[in-house]
């Protein structure tokens, strides 16, 4: 499982640039503290995956907003390992006293749950949703060799030339490896699966034609479709992407279809409601904001915002498509 990784360079530079946040020790950080209503020790949003990825770059976006608009130290604080099952852990057995949350994406919040077998947390019991804050497209991309231009003529060419098509993943169980799955149970299209490691990877396996065929990330792509070595077929979301309004959703032929990467917060469970409601709410207004949502732009991504209430029962739904997507594809971790 992996973070969304989406043009990396470009995120790991835009990471660096933004602040991590007040250290809860500094001089300016205690004279704010308390202001907000938040702990004086500050409060950390956890995230379990590797920084630089496009997730990253939300959270911390909204973490220096938040921390410059409440003044109170929001810090990112990076805990990686075991496809993100160890900072998602820490999150999990933290006290619930509004000084932790944690980031979450379909990786460790819908797609480990139902691959590994041994985890120490359960989140629907050790979590709570706090809000809802994007959503990312992926793209269903192929080699322009195949003599195919639209979703539906890629499903009847697979199924004309059983056992010619291949699909690269940046590893099982990760999520561009899932939403391909997703796409052949609903639309009957064949392909063979063939993981590797990390985005850029797959996309090297296409231009050397030993696969013909991926789901990427939105900003990788734009370079490869230029000069025509990659022939983008459609938008893995619910609806077509800003970045690329030419390339049709999937849901335009398979109605109802979404394999978007999404990323939410969550709070431990027992986290008082006050602090998630009120959490909720600051988020909401930090993505409401022209530069964060430009920035967001950028990203691809498409800002949604969310009560509490609705961010659990959206998690409630990708839990359950992810666990039919992993059942689907037969993936079995540790």
């Amino acid at each position: 499982m992996t973070a969304i990784a989406l043009g990396r360079r470009g995120l790991v530079a835009l990471a660096a640039a933004l602040p991590l946040g007040l250290a809860p020790g500094s001089g300016q950080a205690q004279q704010a503290a308390g202001r907000s209503g938040w702990p004086r020790a500050g409060v950390r949003f956890i995230f379990p995956f590797t920084p630089g990825s496009a997730v990253d770059v939300v959270a911390r976006l909204v973490a220096q907003d938040l921390q410059a608009r409440l003044g109170q130290p929001f810090l990112v604080e990076s805990r990686t390992g075991a496809g993100g099952s160890i900072g998602t852990e820490v999150a999990a057995r933290a006290r619930p006293d509004g000084e932790t949350f944690l980031v979450g994406s379909p990786g460790n919040m819908a797609i480990g749950p139902a691959l590994m077998r041994n985890l120490t947390y359960d989140v629907s019991r050790d979590f709570v949703a706090v809000t809802h804050m994007v959503t990312f497209p992926q793209v269903l991309v192929v080699s322009p060799s195949l003599p195919v231009r639209t979703l539906a003529e890629l499903v009847a060419y697979s199924k004309a030339n059983p056992g010619r098509l291949n699909y690269a993943s940046s590893g099982v169980g990760a999520t561009n490896h899932l939403a391909m799955e997703m796409l052949r149970a609903a639309t009957g299209l064949t392909a063979t699966h063939v993981p590797y490691r990390g985005g850029l990877v797959t996309l090297q396996a296409i231009l050397s034609n030993d696969v013909q065929m991926c789901i990427e990330g939105i900003l990788t792509l734009p370079p490869f479709l230029a000069d025509n070595r990659l022939r983008a077929i459609a938008v893995t979301g619910a609806e077509r992407s800003a970045l690329m309004p030419d390339v049709p959703a999937v849901a335009e032929t398979i109605p109802g279809f979404d394999a978007g990467a999404w990323v939410m917060l969550f709070a431990p469970a027992g986290t008082p409601a006050p602090i998630i409601e009120k959490l909720s709410a600051e988020v909401q207004v930090s993505l409401a904001k022209p530069a964060i949502r430009a920035r967001l732009a950028e990203l691809g991504a498409t800002v949604t915002g969310a009560t509490p209430e609705q961010a659990a029962t959206i998690h409630r739904r990708e839990l359950e498509k992810w666990r039919r997507a992993v059942e689907a594809s037969g993936a079995v971790a540790g």
